[in-house]
């Protein structure tokens, strides 16, 4: 037993929000590469349960990239006029047997396949950041690590590299055949 899933496992994933409660569970992922600080992961058609019950399919291909030190994960949808990234800023994630864990703190940026960007839901983040009275600690992280992924989609560091999504959505065909 290893402290990761291995390469060729199923996971779920488990989204929780800073109080606590459940987010969204997503049901089937596939390990691509499982490490001690990063885990990449693919799906395609996966069902997703929300905090409220309903329930979902996605409709496109995804490469995941989860990692043990930063406050964000990466997800990289691959559709027919390129790969639009879906970034959360959340906590690092843990892995329990269970799932793949984290707590997704409100904070969005979409990426486009021309590498422009933007941040979403800063609204819903100060609601929260109230409501579930984020420390102050956990806001100043929060903001400095959009800023670390302002700059790796701007250097195409990491999964924003050119050649990334395409690397992980090949060993992921594979795996399918």
């Amino acid at each position: 037993m290893s402290g990761y899933p291995v390469d060729g496992e199923i996971i779920q994933i488990h989204s929780y929000k800073h109080n606590g409660m459940i987010h969204r569970i997503w049901e089937k992922t596939l390990v691509l590469k499982g490490a001690s600080t990063y885990i990449i992961g693919a799906n395609d058609k996966t069902l997703v349960t929300e905090a409220d019950g309903r329930t979902w399919v996605t409709r496109e291909p995804a490469i995941c990239f989860f990692h043990a030190k930063h406050w964000f994960n990466i997800i990289g949808m691959v559709r027919d006029d390129g790969v639009y990234y879906y970034c959360n800023l959340s906590s690092p994630f843990v892995w329990d047997e269970e799932a793949l864990k984290y707590i997704d703190y409100d904070l969005d940026i979409k990426v486009f396949p021309d590498m422009t960007y933007i941040l979403l839901d800063e609204d819903e983040y100060e609601w929260h950041r109230k409501e579930m009275n984020y420390p102050d600690v956990i806001d100043r992280i929060l903001k400095n690590n959009v800023k670390k992924l302002i700059s790796w989609i701007q250097e195409r560091k990491g999964p924003f590299a050119p050649d990334f999504i395409d690397k992980w959505y090949e060993k992921f065909q594979s795996y399918r055949k």
